[in-house]
This record gives structure tokens, sequence and C-alpha cells, in this order.
């Protein structure tokens, strides 16, 4: 009986440990940010993100945002920048940016952020057009 028992025991172990939930991490490379709007309004404006993790698709709050630019790069004048002032976002993972964008044009919004949990950064550049 004892070793039944010794056999029984080690095997509820094994089994405890398999089914136990354990912390799954992803790669930084399945979060992404994503336009709220891809169009934006010349002069006073304000540019809305989403940090999505990409295979459930549930927005990711809390990261921190160490990085951005704002320049027309992608109409050839990468020198033509604007400043970014973060605002608070309008609902959790929703990261917002008050700006001014003194032309019409197409602006590259590049971003670096640090997810909570994970090693590495999320960089992405998107493009916004301002009419």
């Amino acid at each position: 009986m004892t070793k039944n028992y010794t056999r029984a025991a080690a095997i509820a172990a094994v089994l405890t440990m398999a089914t136990t939930a354990m912390p799954v991490w992803a790669d930084v490379k399945d979060y992404e940010f994503q336009l709220v709007s891809q169009e934006v309004k010349k002069g006073d404006a304000v540019i809305a993100v989403k940090l999505v993790h990409k295979p459930s698709g549930r927005a990711i709050p809390d990261a921190v945002i160490f990085a951005k630019r704002l320049d027309m790069a992608p109409d050839g004048m990468g020198e033509m920048q604007a400043k970014l002032d973060p605002v608070p976002g309008s609902e959790p993972g929703v990261y917002q940016f008050k700006t001014s964008l003194d032309m019409d044009g197409r602006w590259a919004l590049t971003l670096g952020a640090k997810v909570q949990g994970e090693t590495g950064t999320v960089q992405t550049k998107l493009i916004v057009n301002a009419k």
C-alpha cells in the first residue's frame, strides 16, 4: 500500500505542476501600435494610438513610452519635426499626443515603448495624414 500511495502522490505532484497556470510571456514582436485615426487636422491636433497584443487583440495599458518623434520624412522633409506632448488617453491601452502640424501632408510617428513584464522594446513607425 505504501508503494501505491507513493506512486499516486508522485503522479498527483506531476499533474499539479503540469496544470498549474504558469505565466506565459509573449515576445515584444507580439505587440504593435495602431493608429486610432489615420487622418488628423492641420494645426493643433491630437494623435491617438492603441497598443495591441496581436494574438489576443487585447489593448495593453500601462506601457512606458520613452521614445517619440513626429516628422515629415514620408514627404521627403525629415528635418520638419513637430513637438509631441502626451495627454491622457480616452480608454485603457490608448495613448494620445497633442501636437501642432504646420503643414498638410504625411507625418511619420515613431514610438518606442516598454510593456510591463516583457523584455525588449516595442518599436513602430506609423504614417499620419494631416489635412
